[in-house]
């Protein structure tokens, strides 16, 4: 296991479960086991890790992450109603990455459609689609 130049920790479930048990408040920790459960397809385990790390406390960079890829593991196992929970809580926090906004903008319509909410996921494609012009137009310099 190697700890990354920003200061947390990669590696497999088991090695960074030491870690947690070392440092059970550690909530990058707690992220990035959370990540490697979700690679294996352990989506409850992610999502109980995710919710962890958020609870501790995140740097609002790793927060917005973590909510987008919780937001992605709970759509794996069914849970909308939560799932349109992380992907709105991002677009509450309005991170400066317009990349970012339009990922949740554009996940959130996703589950709307999947849940029926018509209206709601084209609102939310109108808002993607508006962000997605601005982030072409800045990546052409105009």
């Amino acid at each position: 296991m190697m700890k990354d130049a920003m200061g947390g920790y990669r590696g497999t479930a088991r090695e960074i479960s030491r870690i947690i048990v070392e440092h059970p408040d550690n909530a990058d920790a707690y992220c990035n086991r959370a990540n490697a459960l979700s690679s294996t397809g352990d989506y409850a385990g992610a999502i109980e890790d995710y919710t962890r790390a958020l609870t501790i406390g995140l740097r609002f960079r790793e927060a917005i992450t973590a909510y987008g890829n919780r937001g992605i593991a709970r759509v794996n196992v069914g849970e909308m109603d939560g799932a349109l929970e992380d992907f709105s809580e991002i677009i509450k926090r309005k991170p400066g990455n317009k990349r970012l906004l339009y990922a949740a903008y554009n996940s959130r319509a996703s589950v709307k459609d999947k849940i029926g909410d018509k209206e709601g996921a084209a609102a939310d494609k109108m808002q993607a689609s508006m962000l997605s012009t601005v982030t072409s137009t800045m990546n052409k310099g105009e």
